[in-house]
């Protein structure tokens, strides 16, 4: 039998406006969402760590994160 000891999910996120999106608002409702996403994250107490946050030329913001996979005990994944 095996059991999963610890678990995390290391992801990068591409967080860009709708085709169909205002250019004047985009990088404000950009910011927006990856706020939204962060709060989500901290609400349902989900541990993780930015790795970088950077904003593009075209206002789409990429996140690297690395989180808690399904309430699993992360061990060090998050200590680096």
């Amino acid at each position: 039998m095996k059991r999963i000891q610890y678990a995390c999910l290391e992801q990068t996120l591409r967080f860009m406006m709708k085709d169909d999106a205002d250019p004047a608002l985009a990088a404000q409702q950009i910011r927006a969402e990856v706020e939204h996403y962060k709060n989500q994250l901290d609400r349902t107490r989900t541990k993780y760590r930015i790795l970088e946050e950077r904003e593009e030329p075209d206002h789409s913001i990429i996140l690297s994160i690395k989180k808690q996979y399904n309430g699993h005990d992360l061990g060090t994944y998050l200590d680096d």
